[in-house]
Parts: structure tokens; C-alpha cells; sequence
């Protein structure tokens, strides 16, 4: 059996009384009145301040620590203070500070994450502002290509996109896919974006440009964080693509004189993998001729499922699926051949009826088509927006 403190003072009260009687039959009954109430107002002082002490230690410190550390918390002083209550001889009372103790603790980490989370929010809406502004630009016109271009992130920062960059006769359409999510893999987005930017205006191989690149960031960025690139490089004057592949997806073309597409791969190396990447990095020129179509996109496009979550039964898009909606797609009206717009919609409509599910998207989606035009034939702009009664559940917009 444990002992405790008020144990104690019990039993010494019980002493004292038990003395003060013996001494009251022995001595104190045959003084005089005086002398009875100067002992006795002594012996009642003294209970009286044992057990006030008692209260004092043993129940009301303990309270109006509860209570302070309530008003504390409701004005928000603890900041990083530990909540910590001290305990009561008294075992019920104890339920109760050690249940007050707990919820305290809880209701300060939620308070915090709360806080947290609002400065969380706002730097999300403003790397959402600034990605939105960075990358939601009017496309550049090619005179020799007809593109079509969209991207759709998951949530509010996107890790994947696309762009196309002028430099003198060289027109650059690239596509990147930054692994991992959140704010930081959208700032690293914008950061490769900026330094593609800057060396297409040194450099002219779109391997030159990627191997700068990763030479700036890879001291910068950590070892986990990878990003894939697929660039083209379409001369205007000498009417050449060439392309450089980071280990990104397949690139598809559509060879209009064969009715057929085909998937090019090339390279096992992505961004900050390495330092020196110019062994591994390299440009190639792919075939390329008038009602030709490229077509470039991020692995969601392949790697979509039937289903709005994984769980080991669900069958994902593939570049099979890809591929037969490059090739089924209708030809314009005017003309014996496939446009960008076409192949884009097509792609998009095969792609939604397969992702059945309602609006669920697991992953960034980023999709161009990039068409070769045909100078003999009168330019006419194939309509780009999709009718909604085309698409089933999932839609660019």
C-alpha cells in the first residue's frame, strides 16, 4: 500500500490530537481559563494551518495551474512551452488534471498545425500564382508547324508541362516531368524552364542546351529529385527537327505517307542524375515531312487507369492504346490527312472514355501534337476545342 503525502499529514493531525487529549486529562484541565484558551486557540492554529497547507499543496495549486494553463492556451502563450500540470494526492482529481493534460497537448499540436497549414496555403497559392503566370502564355507561332498544346495538373502546383522558345531560325517544343510533387518540384520546373530559355540563346543543340542545364543545377537540387525532358528542335530555315530525349516517354510520329505511327526511344539518363552529362546526352534528327505528326506527352497520358484508385485489378492506358488513337484518328474534311487538332482530340476522347471514372486524376497530364503543314495545301485551322458531349467524364478545361 502506498503511502502518499496527505497519508502522512492525517496521521499527524491524528497524533497531535491524540497528544493534546492525554495532555488536556493530565495538565491542561486543571489550569486556569486563560491559560485553557491560549492553549487551545495554539493547538486549533496549528490544525488550521495543516490543513490549509494541505488544500493549498494538494488540491488548489494543482487547479489554478489547470486554469492557467487554459487561459495561456486560449491566448495562445505557450508558443513552444511543454503543457505540464502537476498531480494531486487525490486520485480522482489526478483523472481529471491528466485528462486536461493530454486534450491540452492535442489542442496546441492542432493549433500549430492549423497556423501551419494557413502558411502552407499561402505559399502553395503563390507558387500556384506565379507557376500560372510563368507557364500560362499564348503559344509561339511556327510558321512551318501547326501545334496544339495543353497541360492539366492534379492539384494546384503542377510538376509537368511544356513550352516552346524562339532562338533566331530554331524553334524549341519541349515537355518535362519533375518527380516527386508539391510547391518545390513546380519551382524546380521554372528554374530548368529559365536556364532552357537562356542557353537556346548560346547554344543551338538542344543537347548542348540540357547539358548546361544539368551542370547548373546538379550541385543545386537535391540527389533524389529528378526531372525528365523530351526536347525538339525544329529549324525553320533548313525544315529539320531533331530531339534530344532525358529518359522521358516515347516519342510518337506519325508518318503520313505509311498510315502508321511509330514510338522512338533513345538514352537512359534524366536531369542531375549525373554532373557531366555529355557523354550520354545526345542530339538526332527524326524524319520529318509535310501531314507528318509528332506527338509528345507526360506518362499519365500512358500510365492512366479504369479505375479512381490503384488496387492491383485496374488496366492502364499504355502506348498501345496511345498509338491507335494517333492512328484512328479522322482526317480533316478538306484534306486526305490527320492535323494536329485532330490527333489531339482524338487522343483526348480515347483517353477520357478509357479514364471512365468521374473527374479523378491521379497525376499531371500534358499532351502536344505537333504538325508538319503542307505548303501546297491552303492553311485552314482544324477546330481545337473538343464538344463536350465527345468526352465522357475527364476534360482538359
Amino acid at each position: 500500500m502506498k503511502i502518499t503525502k496527505v497519508d502522512i499529514i492525517i496521521l499527524l493531525l491524528t497524533f497531535i490530537n491524540i497528544a493534546f487529549i492525554i495532555l488536556w486529562w493530565n495538565y491542561i484541565s486543571n489550569l486556569d481559563l486563560i491559560n485553557k484558551v491560549i492553549i487551545l486557540s495554539i493547538f486549533f492554529f496549528i490544525e488550521v494551518i495543516a490543513v490549509l497547507y494541505s488544500i493549498k499543496t494538494f488540491y488548489e495549486k494543482p487547479i489554478l495551474e489547470l486554469e492557467l494553463a487554459i487561459k495561456k492556451f486560449l491566448t495562445w502563450k505557450y508558443k513552444n512551452e511543454s503543457i505540464k500540470l502537476s498531480k494531486t494526492q487525490n486520485k480522482d482529481l489526478n483523472y481529471i488534471i491528466t485528462f486536461f493534460n493530454n486534450t491540452l497537448k492535442t489542442l496546441k499540436n492542432i493549433k500549430e498545425e492549423f497556423l501551419h497549414g494557413k502558411e502552407i496555403k499561402w505559399e502553395v497559392a503563390l507558387a500556384k500564382e506565379i507557376q500560372w503566370k510563368t507557364f500560362t502564355k499564348k503559344l509561339i507561332e511556327i510558321p512551318s508547324l501547326k501545334i496544339v498544346a495543353k497541360s492539366k495538373p492534379a492539384w494546384e502546383i503542377g510538376w509537368d508541362s511544356y513550352d516552346i522558345i524562339q532562338s533566331w531560325d530554331n524553334y524549341y517544343i519541349y515537355v518535362w516531368d519533375a518527380t516527386g510533387h508539391w510547391v518545390w518540384a513546380g519551382f524546380i520546373m521554372m528554374m530548368v524552364n529559365a536556364l532552357i530559355s537562356w542557353f537556346s540563346k548560346v547554344y543551338e543543340k538542344g543537347s548542348d542546351i540540357l547539358i548546361k542545364t544539368n551542370e547548373i543545377l546538379k550541385p543545386r537540387v537535391k540527389a533524389n529529385l529528378l526531372m525528365t525532358v523530351l526536347l525538339l528542335r525544329w529549324n525553320e530555315k533548313t525544315k529539320k527537327m531533331y530531339f534530344t530525349w532525358a529518359w522521358h516517354e516515347y516519342l510518337m510520329i506519325y508518318k503520313h505517307r505509311l498510315w502508321k505511327c511509330f514510338k522512338i526511344k533513345s538514352g537512359w539518363l534524366a536531369l542531375w542524375m549525373i554532373k557531366d552529362a555529355s557523354k550520354l546526352l545526345k542530339e538526332k534528327r527524326v524524319n520529318f515531312e509535310p501531314n507528318d505528326i509528332i506527338v509528345l506527352y507526360s506518362d499519365w497520358i500512358t500510365e492512366a487507369i479504369n479505375k479512381p484508385k490503384k488496387d492491383w485489378t485496374e488496366q492502364m492506358f499504355w502506348e498501345e492504346r496511345l498509338m491507335k488513337a494517333i492512328e484512328t484518328a479522322p482526317n480533316v474534311k478538306w484534306a486526305d490527312h490527320k492535323s494536329a487538332a485532330s490527333v489531339f482530340n482524338n487522343i483526348t476522347i480515347q483517353l477520357s472514355r478509357f479514364m471512365w471514372y468521374k473527374h479523378v486524376q491521379l497525376d499531371d497530364i500534358t499532351l502536344v501534337t505537333v504538325e508538319y503543314k503542307d505548303k501546297e495545301e491552303k492553311i485552314k485551322d482544324y477546330p481545337t476545342d473538343i464538344p463536350k458531349e465527345f468526352i465522357t467524364e475527364w476534360y482538359w478545361k
